[in-house]
């Protein structure tokens, strides 16, 4: 399907209405890197890496969508790893666009994508702030599949043997809050990525810890596969060594 940009950002603004995102994203979503006016070929990614940029060119799509805002700081000059994802952009005329914790709150976004992948069922999200984020749902998998289908392994603080409930948050969403709302929606165990010694001693129930990438990555790929556009996959090289 062939579209004006113009359209093409309205559709993504229903998808994830930037009026969800949380004040830390002003400036960093939407139109990153404006290019063509006529979108046909779109690519997708979680991140707009210099690989994931560089195969979007390759590919010669007219857009690319990617969740996390491409640069976090202001720039006052094109050099090293920005310019690497600037050029294949700007030489070939593609848009980047960013949806990030809009999409984060967004309904069918990242954390209603995650406890589907996850196999959560009678699902209710973690909404009481315009901040909160996550959804807690009775499991259906047992954690070492919830591993197999995230494709990482989890790392466990606490027991989580008799665990039926789950709450899960796509991204760094270790907060105490965020644990306590989980909590009063029946929450036994909470599992989110990045997270920090002092929150997982304070925690009164277990916290599991997944990649960023993992948790978050199913969104795009289920965003991709509904509207027809090609996602990009650039797993972080990771290891445990023992």
């Amino acid at each position: 399907m062939i579209m004006h940009k113009d359209e093409f950002i309205v559709l993504l603004e229903k998808i994830a209405p930037p009026m969800l995102a949380e004040d830390f994203d002003e400036g960093r979503i939407g139109l990153i890197v404006d290019g063509t006016d006529r979108i046909e070929k779109v690519g997708c990614a979680l991140d707009a890496t210099p690989y994931v940029c560089g195969r979007a060119a390759e590919e010669r799509f007219d857009a690319l969508v990617v969740h996390h805002p491409a640069f976090w700081n202001a720039m006052h000059g094109a050099t090293g790893r920005n310019v690497e994802i600037l050029r294949p952009l700007l030489q070939n005329n593609i848009n980047l666009y960013a949806m990030h914790t809009n999409f984060d709150h967004a309904h069918g976004g990242i954390n209603d994508v995650l406890a589907q992948e996850v196999g959560l069922t009678n699902c209710v999200r973690i909404d009481k702030t315009p901040n909160s984020i996550g959804v807690v749902g009775t499991m259906s998998k047992s954690f070492p599949e919830i591993s197999r289908i995230l494709g990482c392994g989890l790392r466990v603080w606490g027991d989580v043997s008799d665990v039926t409930k789950l709450a899960v948050a796509g991204g760094s969403a270790f907060d105490p809050e965020l644990i306590e709302e989980a909590i009063s929606l029946g929450a036994e165990a909470y599992m989110a990525s990045e997270l920090k010694y002092n929150i997982a001693r304070e925690s009164p129930i277990p916290c599991i810890e997944a990649t960023h990438y993992a948790l978050e990555a199913p969104g795009m790929r289920a965003l991709a596969k509904v509207q027809g556009w090609e996602f990009i996959e650039d797993i972080p090289v990771t290891s445990i060594i023992q």
